[in-house]
């Protein structure tokens, strides 16, 4: 018998699924005392090489308000070919392809361990991906040079059967026109002005001639019949050839605009090349007049009327705030600085409600269209991605901050947007929809990722919201092999009900989503877990608790209810859940805080709650709004590993003694003979301790005999340079030592178990005190016991 951890590992490597209860409670108010809901963090994409390729269709059940997808889970009459859905109880007769099935010879989809299955739609229409940059050129030389460098590696990497398109502004907004030869041609639209898709649509002539097909095409149905105006926002795309298993395409709509990548390349890496910067002349102590809002509604409408509803990325580059016109978050006085956290809470942040509204709107039309809206912000002030924040959160975007576009920062990370899997496709999935069936027992209350919400209504969908509620079916725009969803469950059961003898509840996630090579696909995962009476059997339902998903669970609502809510409401919200978790699980005696003990497999959870209120996410203070939006954004899609990096970062210790090891995120590791490396997700800083300092500024490294101080040297860069080169985004790298500036990241994360406060009360044991008045996780663990303890709480 595998053990939890095990189990719970396979699960995730099988499925990339993880729940926060693998033994699930049978009544409603049962569960509801869990204080931590029945949910799980599913990884619709996650990369799985030993998939088979299944070229069919999946088999549905035949009920209407049911059509789940046969799966190993279901009961199989072999003799009589019928199947009995495990949702609805439906019997349903096999089609006929599948005639000579046997217990032997079984289809794939009926294998028990191919519980996540993909199935490839060969009748769907087969659509390029869109790739449009929008580009800022209100940046000095040396910024654009660099910026234009990677946009032009960046066709190197786009398959050539991609669209692309390339709009760019300044203080008015170009949208280029890619079937001029041998001269740039562009379509000139004010700044401050907001334009509806119609008339941007009418303004660049989009939709009203079709293009002929090449004589002896085969005519794809929908298409466009030549000769004949086209219907405006109607897809049309005319096959011209066919090379083993690709298609190739000329678009119709828009085709002056967005075109193929093979036969526009060199007219765009030339329009990319002679890209200058914005010519309008800016005063003495004033910024530019950058026309972002506008920019990027003219690049969602002309998307929205030529391409609806298929795959397309927006990829924005921004070199500053948005200055004049509709979704402005600063003017162009360089005396009045952004809005800072101060500012929004004393409500004195001029444009940022309009700017938010602005923005917000964009973001619902290409998150309803399937497009995703990237944003690679690098400058050294802020550039309003808190007001553009929702164009990434609802369209499964990507959100990259960065002080340059010259760093490699910004060109490593964008380099890896393009990633190739083995079967050389792009890493990314484009238009998704994620469905979510379950068992009559449960219901859907919700998810919280980078999605929106689709309104599908059903009886499995919960009265009780978290999250997107009220639906079973939400809208990825932009889905990669990390994209991460938090799923938040129910179960309805009535109280004092008898749980049936090897009853399990089943979960079934089905999502549809156009594969970067054009193709449809549909990957299904379905699983199933033991019920159990929380009342009699409380030490099964509590062997299944999975401390880490249930602190990134945790971690995902707390944070979507502090965009909305006041801070200190959301820590006390954390605090109380935290509190009432203890009491549930924990063995004590009442009022007796030194009886308090937490069984192996809830220790760490109270551990991650400490770091998470202490964390960036929840703690705005030295941050800017800015920053504070790309952080949570992070959090709301990253897998559960690097999610529990940036919960609770990890330090590694490197000294003479020994091999590297893992240490405790506390300042009593800061010892002066040692090495730390601390990974943040979002920082890799490598720490030198006192004497290690001391003996690098003398140069010891460089002598022959000190050989083994070299290789200590050497050994936690090596490591630092192997999660550099896979991250994404790429995190920015930190050498500092003991008394550097640049210190104070670390000591900013550790545990302060010695602070100015406290530092002579421990015997001087080493470490290096902090100066915080910040509670350590020895007050903090003690506050709790005392708490959950405590009679009267």
């Amino acid at each position: 018998m595998a053990t939890y951890e095990e189990f719970i590992q396979q699960n995730e490597d099988r499925d990339g699924i993880r729940f926060a209860w693998n033994v699930w409670p049978s009544s409603r108010i049962d569960a509801t005392r869990l204080v931590v809901p029945l949910s799980c963090l599913y990884q619709p994409l996650k990369e799985r090489p030993d998939l088979p390729p299944i070229q069919y269709d999946p088999v549905l059940c035949t009920r209407n308000n049911c059509r789940a997808i046969l799966n190993p889970l279901c009961q199989v009459d072999y003799r009589a070919k019928l199947w009995v859905c495990n949702f609805c109880f439906q019997r349903n007769p096999f089609p006929p392809q599948y005639a000579a099935i046997s217990e032997q010879h079984q289809p794939a989809e009926l294998i028990p361990s191919f519980s996540t299955i993909e199935y490839t739609i060969t009748r769907a229409q087969c659509l390029p991906p869109i790739f449009l940059f929008c580009v800022d050129t209100c940046m000095d030389e040396e910024e654009l040079g660099a910026l234009k460098d990677s946009l032009q590696m960046s066709l190197s990497l786009i398959p050539p059967t991609a669209l692309v398109g390339l709009i760019t502004f300044g203080k008015m907004v170009q949208v280029h026109e890619l079937g001029c030869d041998g001269c740039s041609k562009s379509f000139v639209f004010r700044g401050t002005k907001d334009l509806q898709a119609k008339q941007i649509q009418e303004m660049l002539g989009i939709g009203k001639y079709a293009v002929p097909a090449a004589p002896g095409t085969q005519q794809i149905p929908g298409q466009q019949i030549p000769g004949r105006p086209a219907a405006p926002g109607k897809l049309k795309f005319i096959e011209i050839k066919k090379f083993s298993n690709e298609r190739f395409f000329i678009a119709a709509p828009g085709g002056r605009f967005i075109q193929p990548l093979s036969t526009c390349d060199m007219a765009l890496t030339d329009l990319i090349g002679e890209l200058q910067r914005d010519p309008w002349p800016v005063g003495q102590g004033k910024r530019y007049l950058r026309s972002t809002g506008v920019a990027l509604s003219i690049a969602i409408g002309l998307l929205e009327c030529t391409y609806p509803n298929t795959g397309a990325r927006v990829m924005m580059f921004l070199g500053g705030p948005c200055s004049q016109g509709p979704g402005q978050v600063v003017n162009d006085d360089l005396k009045q600085p952004i809005r800072s956290h101060h500012d929004i809470h004393k409500d004195n942040a001029k444009y940022m409600k309009k700017g938010i509204k602005h923005y917000d709107a964009l973001a619902l039309r290409a998150a309803t269209n399937g497009h995703a809206v990237d944003i690679y912000s690098c400058a050294l002030d802020q550039t309003g991605l808190m007001e553009m924040k929702q164009c990434c959160n609802s369209t499964g975007g990507h959100m990259v901050m960065g002080d340059s576009f010259n760093s490699s920062l910004f060109k490593q990370t964008f380099q890896r947007v393009f990633l190739r899997d083995q079967r050389n496709d792009l890493k990314m999935a484009f238009n998704g929809i994620l469905e979510v069936k379950c068992s009559r027992e449960l219901k859907i209350s919700g998810a919280i990722g980078s999605c929106v919400s689709l309104n599908t209504k059903s009886p499995a969908v919960s009265d009780s919201v978290i999250g997107l509620g009220g639906t079973s079916q939400w809208k990825f725009c932009g889905l990669d092999p990390s994209s991460t969803v938090a799923i938040f469950l129910e179960a309805v059961g009535a109280h004092g009900q008898p749980v049936p003898q090897g009853g399990r509840g089943c979960v079934q996630f089905i999502t549809q989503y156009q594969h970067s090579s054009g193709q449809k696909r549909i990957r299904v995962t379905t699983v199933a877990r033991n019920w159990a009476d929380a009342s009699s059997n409380l030490q099964h339902v509590s062997a299944g608790f999975d401390q880490e998903a249930a602190a990134v669970l945790m971690a995902r609502m707390v944070v979507y209810r502090a965009e909305s809510d006041d801070g200190p409401d959301t820590l006390r919200w954390l605090d109380r859940t935290l509190i009432r978790l203890c009491q549930k699980f924990g063995e004590y005696n009442k009022d007796d805080p030194n009886s308090f003990r937490l069984a192996e497999n809830f220790t760490l959870y109270p551990q991650f709650m400490y770091h998470l209120r202490r964390s960036q996410f929840l703690q705005v203070f030295n941050n800017s709004p800015d920053e504070t939006s790309f952080y949570r954004h992070m959090l709301m899609r990253e897998d559960l590993t690097q999610s529990l990096i940036m919960i609770q970062p990890i330090l590694y210790s490197y000294s003479f003694s020994g091999p590297p090891e893992p240490v405790l995120l506390d300042t009593s590791s800061i010892q002066p003979d040692r090495i730390l490396l601390m990974d943040t997700f979002f920082q890799i800083l490598i720490y030198h301790g006192e004497t290690i300092a001391q003996w690098r500024a003398l140069k010891y490294q460089d002598m022959p005999e000190y050989e083994n101080f070299k290789q200590l040297l050497q050994a936690p860069i090596d490591d630092a340079h192997e999660i550099l080169s896979t991250r994404f985004p790429m995190p920015r790298y930190i050498d500092t030592e003991h008394g550097g500036s640049q210190a104070r990241f670390l000591l900013s994360k550790v545990n302060p178990s010695q602070t100015h406060n406290n530092m002579y009360a421990y015997g001087g044991d080493g470490g290096a005190p902090v100066l915080t008045d910040d509670v350590s996780l020895q007050v903090f663990m003690d506050h709790l016991k005392k708490l959950a303890v405590s009679s009267t709480s």
